[in-house]
């Protein structure tokens, strides 16, 4: 076994296939295919259920699961332990990125740079897409996490570096519980049960959304509202109504069956989320190590 071999075995099982494993590392299908066989083959068992939408692990496959989660932390933390020494990273940081983000990529991993570096202070703020491009303009911020400035937000900063983090999609996701969901439907469905609406949700996405509906003439009066991913989520899973989320939001729930994906042919939507840093040389080290545990990060 190998750590190449780990992540793709975590990553296809936190994707739930094949495919979309393959899309989110940038290999071939049979490529992430071959390792996993690879992998049985060394163990002399099998360690995933192929089914003809999704995989599952089996028995052994949910221990390897298990164990490879913690190899792979811990090789995350031996890199920015060893890293950040070597480039004695100290001065003030400061990140901005949306609320949703921060909690899935960067809050894991704070305590891992505070830890190794006691001359690092580390200013974290959350806001809206908006207020985080105003802070950019201003020069207020070192390092941004957002999604794709210019296919979301219709602006670029030239004088900023950008870096690919992940690609994110937009689910629309109902009760785990509600055995009443189907698991695919027409836009022209989506009015029919009330739905929660995330309003700090990609503004590409929103867009792209409205223009949908106003096409089939389809009008859609939200129930409930809030920029808050965590009480939309806990909403949903009440029962309370159906929305669209982030995927790194949820990927989590759906996998653990609290919350259901229901795909929606006419909106199938993704987007580049990236690291945007401005030009300076000073920065490049903790730039490169920073970026390099995010990107352990979307993997995990």
């Amino acid at each position: 076994m190998n750590l190449q071999q780990l992540t793709t075995f975590c990553t296809v099982i936190s994707e739930g296939s094949m495919t979309a494993a393959a899309d989110k590392l940038f290999l071939t299908q049979p490529a992430v295919s071959q390792q996993i066989r690879n992998l049985e083959e060394e163990l002399g068992v099998e360690i995933l259920v192929r089914g003809t939408r999704q995989v599952k692990p089996t028995l052994q496959g949910q221990l390897l699961y298990d164990y490879a989660k913690r190899i792979l932390h811990l090789t995350q933390q031996a890199q920015v332990a060893i890293q950040t020494i070597s480039q004695e990273v100290s001065g003030e940081l400061r990140i901005a990125t949306l609320n949703s983000i921060g909690l899935y990529m960067i809050s894991p991993i704070i305590g891992l740079f505070l830890k190794h570096n006691t001359g690092l202070r580390i200013q974290l703020v959350y806001g809206s897409g908006e207020r985080i491009i105003r802070d950019m303009k201003n020069h207020q911020v070192d390092l941004v996490i957002l999604p794709d400035l210019k296919s979301e937000y219709g602006i670029e900063f030239p004088e900023y570096n950008k870096r690919f983090l992940y690609k994110d999609e937009m689910w629309l996701v109902g009760a785990g519980r509600d055995t009443s969901l189907p698991s695919n439907i027409d836009l022209g469905v989506y009015a029919s049960r009330p739905v929660v609406s995330f309003t700090e949700q990609y503004p590409g996405f929103r867009y792209f959304l409205e223009k949908k509906l106003k096409d089939r003439r389809i009008e859609v009066a939200p129930a409930f509202e809030t920029d808050n991913v965590g009480t939309l989520k806990r909403v949903i899973e009440a029962g309370m109504g159906w929305g669209f989320l982030p995927s790194h939001s949820i990927r989590k729930q759906v996998k653990m069956g609290r919350l259901t994906q229901v795909q929606v042919d006419e909106l199938r939507y993704s987007v580049a989320v990236n690291m945007y840093t401005p030009e300076n040389p000073e920065r490049e080290a903790i730039n490169e190590v920073f970026f390099r545990a995010l990107h352990q990060q979307s993997l995990s």
